[in-house]
């Protein structure tokens, strides 16, 4: 399993530093300004959807179900199954984009509604998200195909995917000068990396011999056990995302910039919790399901005690550091061209309120992994649907003092809700035990990040007197001695606090 976490951390690391090149190259050009934020509704529009139909929703649903024709009916039912769903799946996206393409400027109106005085950025608004819509639809195709080659073992393609995204945003960036405005240039490479991904993840699954093709619908028992593990976890997923839509309209009343500072503080918050969280629970998931269907329980319960342990030995450096130093990183990542000093500051806030979510950010896929594997998508829907409704309170009562830090203080506070009650389900239904070398494990990890950020925090201090004088790079510079202190800090500390015997036995 370690194997297969590495193969899609790996290739969700690539992907995210081409991100981190696609975002300095829109900062850099777009700043934090009406153009900005008119874009970043026309990004998380179709990117909502997405998480809702396709990463959340769809992936639960679909993954254990192909898992358990695969194994228990055979190749050719698993094909035929996966026919009728994609068949489903084409159809209702295509509607879906029609609607979208007629009504957008309703959309608009619900969905930004801070935009109304502003009929110009409300136009581009409109018009961009016109352009990056159909992405969800190609997007919902790769997420199918890339839960066909998950079930095969295969994780490489479908991790490798997201970095036509942020190549593809580079290269129109490159050559704006050729669009009406910089925003469209960045709407046109969402929608060309789209066609890329499609491609990409198409001929994987043909080479295969697993390519899904139109089939007559017919609602067999399989299909059916699909849609009844598909509503639950449709509402969990939407759950989720009404909190992201929340944040998205109730940015569009504050001052211009606020959206930017969200979305530069999420896509580094998105660094650990894709590159640790989702990598890990993609594996995980077919995982626990293979060994459950074999009916190795044990074996899926210490499979999932190891994701716990693996997944907090690489994120508690990042919950540190987002916590410690965050002013420093925002100004080295982002600080140059349009992007100036004070909204990296601004970001900067907003990330330290999203870090102290982090931890259930990266442990909430492989938290609801013991019941998606065993089919069970309902019992997470009232774990999240309890955080989402905290959340949203927050959000309305904080936005007024904190403006955009509110938003995203509301959104960790609402995560560790939806964490603790998954796996209170989880423990109280027998799936999950907090055994005592667990609990040794957390108060370790939580020893060493006390250690960590100590040492960040004593370096930053330190950082201005050791950097006096120089001119160029400062920041670039400060950032690269936190990172090495921190990462001599941190290794030292987890071999005395854990030892070599238990890192061994991690890797095993």
């Amino acid at each position: 399993m370690l194997g297969k976490i590495f193969t899609v951390g790996g290739y969700t690391l690539l992907s995210r530093l081409t991100g981190f090149a696609r975002d300095i190259m829109l900062a850099a050009i777009l700043g934090a300004g009406p153009v900005a934020d008119a874009f970043f509704v026309a990004l998380r529009l179709p990117n909502h959807f997405r998480a809702i139909f396709a990463e959340g929703a769809f992936n639960a649903a679909f993954v254990p179900a192909y898992a358990h024709v695969h194994g228990d009916e055979g190749e050719a039912s698993a094909k035929l199954f996966a026919d009728r769903i994609f068949t489903l799946l084409f159809a209702s996206q295509v509607v879906l984009l029609v609607v979208a393409w007629l009504f957008m400027p309703q959309a608009m109106t619900i969905l930004a509604p801070g935009f109304t005085d502003d009929v110009e950025q409300r136009r581009l608004a409109i018009e961009l998200t016109r352009i990056t819509f159909p992405y969800l639809l190609l997007i919902t195709l790769v997420t199918l195909y890339g839960g066909i080659l998950n079930v095969m073992h295969r994780f490489a393609s479908a991790a490798a995917a997201p970095i036509f995204l942020n190549l593809a945003m580079m290269a129109t960036l490159a050559l704006a000068v050729f669009f009406p405005s910089a925003g469209h240039a960045a709407a046109w490479g969402v929608l060309i990396s789209g066609f890329l991904q499609y491609l990409l993840l198409a001929g994987d699954v043909a080479r295969h011999g697993a390519m899904p093709r139109f089939a007559a619908l017919k609602l067999d028992d399989d299909v059916r056990a699909f849609f009844a593990a598909l509503g639950p976890a449709t509402l969990g997923s939407m759950g989720t995302q009404v909190a992201l839509f929340a944040d998205t309209i109730i940015a569009t009343f504050l001052p211009a910039g606020a959206l930017s500072a969200l979305y530069y503080a999420d896509r580094l918050n998105q660094l650990p919790i894709g590159v640790i969280g989702i990598a890990i629970g993609t594996v995980l998931l077919p995982d626990m399901s293979r060994r459950l269907t074999a009916n190795d329980h044990d074996g899926a319960m210490a499979a999932q005690r190891r994701a716990f342990e693996f997944t907090l030995l690489l994120s508690v450096p990042f919950v540190a550091a987002f916590l410690t130093v965050p002013g420093v990183i925002m100004r080295a990542m982002f600080a140059r061209g349009a992007f100036t000093k004070a909204d990296a500051a601004a970001a900067a806030a907003t990330l330290a309120a999203y870090a102290v979510g982090l931890v259930p950010f990266v442990l909430i896929r492989s938290a609801v992994a013991t019941f998606y594997a065993r089919k069970d998508t309902a019992t997470p829907v009232k774990a999240a649907l309890t955080g989402v409704a905290v959340n949203v309170a927050l959000k309305v009562t904080l936005v007024g003092w904190f403006a955009q830090v509110g938003l995203a203080f509301a959104t960790a506070v609402g995560a560790w809700i939806n964490l603790l009650l998954v796996i209170g389900f989880a423990v109280r239904a027998g799936y999950f035990e907090f055994d005592a070398g667990l609990r040794r494990s957390l108060g370790k990890f939580m020893l060493a990040g006390l250690v960590l950020a100590a040492a960040l925090g004593a370096t930053d201090a330190l950082v201005p007197g050791l950097l006096h004088g120089v001119a160029r790079m400062r920041e670039e510079l400060a950032l690269a001695i936190l990172v090495l202190v921190g990462a001599i800090v941190y290794g030292s500390a987890i071999w005395l606090l854990f030892g070599r015997r238990w890192l061994m036995a991690l890797m095993r």
